[in-house]
């Protein structure tokens, strides 16, 4: 059995539920999903310094359960953590935002990125020039700023995201569009038949390559260990394992 751990880096369970659902309706029978939300940090990931500060947290959860996963994946959008975790750790570590961009410049030359606030893009532009897939996205369609329960974003702004979804290949010229975000995973496969282009939802991808990826290639030894002070406690521990 695969057994994938999903750590959600903001600290809302309604959002962590419907990733491991989403997460759940693409995976095999034989894998076993669990789904986890930051030990600490804030409700709903917006900015950049919401970004910097979910990254600890988001090692912490992952540093709290090794040894009990074959891969790993960070469901928030903008991955935050995602580069330390690949070093500090022994399994495959995927982002959904790595995943979704990946995934989409697969299924076509050009994708549309759609999300539900438009505070998210600057961050979510940092990680399109940390995947080199800058010059394959063809524009960003956002809502307006939100202040409501993350959990419930996906049904709220469904009618929404779905006219930027259609703006995105009409105005665009999307071949495919990803929807953006942890809140809203699951949201895409409810959202395709209305929209003539594939749709990519992140959870999903990355869970897809989770599968893939785990148990590909041994990744121990790669660093040394490091004393580490001041942080929580198993962050402190990992980061001392040297393995």
């Amino acid at each position: 059995m695969t057994r994938i751990l999903i750590v959600n880096s903001n600290t809302t369970e309604s959002v962590t539920e419907r990733i491991a659902k989403a997460a759940r309706a693409v995976a095999p029978p034989d894998t076993a999903i669990e789904a986890v939300s930051a030990p600490f940090g804030l409700p709903l990931i917006v900015t950049r310094a919401d970004w910097l500060v979910a990254g600890p947290a988001t090692l912490a959860a992952l540093a709290a359960r090794r040894g009990q996963y074959d891969a790993a994946i960070i469901a928030c959008f903008g991955d935050p953590g995602l580069d330390a975790a690949k070093e500090l750790l022994d399994v495959p570590v995927i982002g959904i935002s790595e995943a979704a961009f990946h995934a989409a410049a697969m299924l076509g030359r050009r994708f549309g990125v759609v999300s539900f606030t438009g505070a998210l893009r600057p961050m979510f532009e940092d990680c399109l020039d940390h995947n080199g897939l800058r010059s394959r996205c063809c524009g960003f369609r956002m809502g307006p700023p939100f202040a409501g329960d993350p959990g419930r974003v996906a049904e709220e702004r469904r009618d929404l995201l779905l006219d930027l979804c259609r703006q995105a290949v009409e105005q665009d010229g999307a071949e495919v569009v990803i929807l953006a975000g942890g809140p809203l995973a699951g949201l895409a496969p409810v959202l395709q038949p209305h929209v003539p282009v594939p749709l990519v939802d992140g959870t999903q991808a990355a869970t897809r390559l989770a599968m893939a990826l785990a148990g590909l290639a041994p990744l121990d030894g790669r660093r040394r260990a490091r004393a580490l002070t001041g942080y929580d406690a198993v962050l402190t521990w990992l980061y001392g394992s040297g393995a």
